[in-house]
C-alpha cells in the first residue's frame, strides 16, 4: 500500500513539474513578471517536494527488501518467486496506469482546446 502511494506521489509530483515547466516555457517575453514569479516559485516547490518524494520511495524500498527478506524465510522458492514478481510487476502498472490517465487527460484538454477554436 506504501509503496502504491509513493509511487502515484512521485507520477503526481512530475507531471504537476513538467505541466508548470510547459507553462514557463509557453510563457512570451512580454509575459507579466508575477506570473514569471509564481511558476519559478511553484517549479522550486514541486522540485523540493520530488526530492522529498524520492527519499521517502527509497525508505519505502528499503521496507520492501527487509519485508521480503522476512518472506523469503517462510515461503517456498516458487511462492517467493510469485511473490517478487507481484510486487515488481505492481509498482509497474501503478507506474503505466498513471501514464495513461495523464496522456487520457492530455488527450481531453486538447480536444476540449479544439472545440473552443472551432
Amino acid at each position: 500500500g506504501d509503496l502504491d502511494k509513493v509511487i502515484n506521489l512521485l507520477l503526481s509530483l512530475s507531471g504537476r513539474l513538467a505541466r508548470v515547466e510547459t507553462a514557463l516555457g509557453s510563457l512570451g517575453p512580454h509575459a507579466p513578471a508575477e506570473d514569471m514569479l509564481a511558476l519559478r516559485e511553484k517549479q522550486r516547490l514541486l522540485v523540493a517536494q520530488l526530492e522529498d518524494a524520492k527519499e521517502l520511495k527509497e525508505h519505502v524500498g528499503r521496507r520492501e527488501e527487509a519485508v521480503g527478506a522476512m518472506v523469503a524465510r517462510y515461503l517456498p522458492a516458487e511462492q517467493l518467486q510469485d511473490y517478487q514478481h507481484f510486487v515488481k510487476m505492481k509498482s509497474a502498472l501503478i507506474a503505466e496506469q498513471r501514464e495513461l490517465e495523464e496522456k487520457i487527460k492530455l488527450g481531453q484538454e486538447q480536444l476540449r482546446c479544439l472545440r473552443e477554436s472551432l
